[in-house]
């Protein structure tokens, strides 16, 4: 079972990855952040709402599903891909992709004050690797782009969402829901959140008119997040929010290879170390190896 989780915890990398990847170019389109959030929702509702319904289950919008649907709306969606987009607008896709490798970073600091992970030192100088890593993309040597450092900062709110959203959801559970019903709960009530906020900041993608290859990248990223997006809320439920944060190891590797190939980005030896060094942050902070993975091994 450990190698069944190990390769889907692959699997996720690769797509996660691929998403981020496959965003550069919608976003230096011109299209509106909110605009492609709202049509991300939209098409992953429309999939797992019939995926739900093919397997016999409905997805109940109760008063008492409402708010975890709205918690993984905003702190799952809305909020972090608001923050990537916008940042992906001035970084490389690759260097975005190492920027996620903070998830377990905010992770386990989280995990501590909710009394589910026990303070280790090693864990703790994972942590500092992780800051220096940080500290060495936004230093000039990194050769980014001028006020590299204002973006990298927004970037992270990201990794740190996601890193409280895995927390959550592994301590307080799912309202007995599967991963599936979760996401498609969270699509449905995000949708007018999305929709209102594409309208006022001006983001509307019309679907129908002018239909070219970024609005395809955009239906290709929405059923591709559809179902990594509900298999890492599975995971997290499967093996524990440590053992699933360490897709951050696999979309990072993942992220910056889909950029060199497909996007043709290269980057500074600043970048390379920084990368490095975060990949030693990750092993240090990585997670316990006796509790819920353990359990379902």
């Amino acid at each position: 079972m450990q190698l069944r989780l190990i390769g889907f915890l692959a699997l996720l990398g690769a797509g996660w990855a691929l998403t981020g990847v496959l965003s550069k170019p919608v976003v230096e389109a011109g299209h509106g952040i909110f605009g492609i959030i709202l049509w991300q929702m939209a098409i992953g509702a429309t999939i797992l709402t019939g995926v739900s319904r093919i397997r016999g289950k409905s997805v109940p919008l109760t008063r008492n599903h409402l708010p975890l649907y709205l918690f993984v709306a905003l702190g799952g969606t809305i909020f972090p891909n608001a923050a990537s987009y916008l940042s992906l607008d001035h970084l490389p896709a690759g260097v975005m992709a190492i920027i996620i490798a903070a998830v377990p970073m905010f992770a386990f600091p989280m995990a501590l004050l909710l009394k589910s992970e026990n303070f280790a030192t090693k864990r703790l100088f994972g942590l500092l690797a992780g800051l220096i890593g940080v500290a060495i993309l936004v230093g000039p040597q990194s050769a980014l782009p001028e006020g590299a450092w204002f973006w990298i900062a927004i970037a992270l709110i990201a990794p740190a969402l996601y890193g409280i959203e895995g927390n959550v959801v592994a301590k307080w559970g799912t309202g007995g829901l599967d991963p599936v019903q979760v996401l498609a709960g969270a699509s449905l009530v995000g949708l007018p959140i999305a929709g209102v906020m594409a309208v006022l900041t001006g983001g509307w993608i019309d679907p129908f008119s002018d239909f070219d290859g970024t609005k395809g990248l955009i239906v290709l990223n929405s059923v591709i997040h559809a179902f990594v997006y509900s298999g890492y809320v599975w995971l997290v439920r499967r093996a524990g929010a440590s053992f699933a944060a360490q897709v951050s190891y696999l979309v990072t590797g993942f992220g910056v290879i889909w950029a060199m190939l497909l996007l043709g980005e290269r980057y500074s030896g600043s970048v390379w170390l920084a990368l490095a060094v975060m990949f030693l942050g990750l092993f240090l902070v990585q997670p316990r190896t006796t509790g819920a993975a353990e359990q379902e091994a």
